[in-house]
């Protein structure tokens, strides 16, 4: 299983605390895989964001992102924000996240979780770039947050998408897209699968969230960008599609997404 499109991993965290053995070897493996870019998400920190953007400027396939996880939100002191801030504005940098609401695990009062949320929809806004979206058991704060911050101004995408078709519907009029992750290989995933057979090809992304969320069949296992592969063969079997077709609709979607830094190999 091989598709000869290269396809781009929309989302992984590559940094130390997920790898120990370095990003490079990492890369090598999703490269010999047909994995031809890499969206490297900058969040858990200062210096996860700043591992990120060395990265984008060692690696001519990786881009970078920057934000603060709704995890973290407690953390958003205005040291840090102003040292984010800075950051964001390297060139190699094409979106603002992840950045979010997660009310399932409530590492970070709610409270503050909006409150940065709404600073960095903000801050994306400013810089004309894209935003990341986390969002855990809170669709319609998530929603209301977009909406009310006028998030459509730069769209997004919202990562490791695990909602029901209304949430989709209500994403996609304010311009985001849905990227999916292993979770749509689970068998309990029904919600999720049915999403990616409706969505539209010009809306859909794929990811791997590594280290987390292996797809079957490595469900289990450390996930890397390498294993992208299986969860595009079967968004493409969900959607009657081959992998090549699947390859080239989410391989221009992020570029029109993240823009032309993001350059496939």
């Amino acid at each position: 299983m091989v598709a000869e499109r290269a396809l781009i991993d929309s989302h992984c965290h590559l940094d130390p605390r997920s790898f120990e053995e370095g990003a490079e070897p990492v890369l090598g493996r999703a490269r010999q895989s047909g994995v031809g870019a890499f969206v490297c998400i900058g969040v858990g920190g200062l210096a996860e964001a700043q591992y990120a953007c060395g990265l984008a400027e060692r690696e001519r396939d990786v881009v970078a992102t920057v934000g603060v996880h709704p995890h973290d939100a407690a953390q958003n002191d205005p040291e840090l924000e102003a040292s984010l801030r800075a950051l964001a504005t390297h060139e190699r940098v094409v979106a603002i996240g992840e950045i979010g609401l997660d009310f399932h695990y409530d590492h970070a009062p709610r409270d503050t979780q909006k409150d940065v949320f709404r600073r960095y929809v903000g801050l994306a806004r400013q810089l004309k770039k894209p935003v990341v979206v986390h969002t855990r058991n809170a669709p319609g704060e998530t929603l209301e947050i977009l909406e009310s911050e006028n998030a459509r101004d730069v769209g997004g995408v919202i990562h490791c998408f695990s909602e029901d078709l209304a949430f989709a519907r209500r994403a996609l009029e304010l311009g985001f897209m849905l990227s999916f992750s292993g979770i749509v290989t689970f068998k309990r995933a029904e919600a999720i699968q049915e999403v990616a057979r409706w969505v539209s090809a010009d809306s859909y992304l794929v990811e791997t969230d590594s280290p987390y969320l292996a797809p079957v069949p490595k469900r289990g296992k450390p996930n890397e960008p390498a294993f992208l592969l299986h969860t595009a063969a079967f968004v493409a079997e969900l959607r009657g599609q081959t992998l090549d077709q699947v390859a080239a609709e989410t391989t221009q979607n992020a570029v029109r997404l993240f823009g032309k830094r993001l350059v496939v190999a």
